[in-house]
Order: C-alpha cells, then structure tokens, then sequence
C-alpha cells in the first residue's frame, strides 16, 4: 500500500523558514520522481519543486526559486521542502507527489500517480 505522509507545516512570521518531509511507503521510493505542490484557499494547485529519481536533476516554480531548496534521501525513503524567506503569499496546503522514473514535465501535476494528505503552511505579515 503506498502512502506518503507529509509532516513540518506550521505558522510562521513573514521572513521565518520551515522544513517540510514527505515519509513514503510501499513502493520503490529511489525509482520515482518526486515532487511538492501547493494549493491555496480558492486557487488551483501549483507546482513548488520536484526532484529526479536519483536526485541529480531538480525543478522550481520561478515564485520560489532562490528561497525553496527540495532534497531526497533515498535511504530513508523521505523527501524533503525547505522553506526560507516565507511570505504570506505561501500560505497554502503542501502536497508531496511520487512518479514512476524521469519525466519530460516534471512540474505538471499529472505527471504523478501518488499524492500525500498534505500539510499546512501558513505565514503571517
């Protein structure tokens, strides 16, 4: 049964960091690409960042890059967000994502069969 069980959200202040992870299970977590998403209140889902397989290619969505790092271990079958600079505008629901091998779109949602429950990530000004 694969699952993916996200962790880390929370309120911060506007500037504050945080460090989200998505523990998967029930697949062969080094074979998939992964990613994170987001989903504010009454806006569609976005793509944040995903990672290759291996972990040796990794994609941003340009509101943040420079401030957004993801990172896998894939010994620990965890994937990784760290958020830094937060704004209010990140506030959203954060969603980890798992797909089969390397893929030509790897910021397009339905590039991934697998999705997490999401967590919560709300900045304050």
């Amino acid at each position: 049964q694969v699952q993916l069980v996200e962790s880390g959200g929370g309120s911060v202040q506007s500037g504050g960091s945080l460090r989200l992870s998505c523990a998967a299970s029930g697949f062969t977590y080094s074979s998939y690409s992964m990613a994170w998403f987001r989903q504010a209140p009454a806006k569609e889902r976005e793509a944040v960042a995903a990672i290759s397989p291996a972990g040796t290619r990794r994609y941003y969505a340009d509101s943040v890059k420079g401030r957004f790092t993801i990172s896998r271990d894939n010994y620990k079958n965890t994937l990784y967000l760290q958020l830094s600079s937060l704004q209010p505008g990140d506030t959203a629901v954060y969603y980890c994502a798992a797909g089969q091998g390397l893929t030509s779109q790897p910021l397009w949602p339905g590039t991934y069969s697998y999705w997490g429950q999401g967590t919560q990530v709300t900045v304050s000004s």
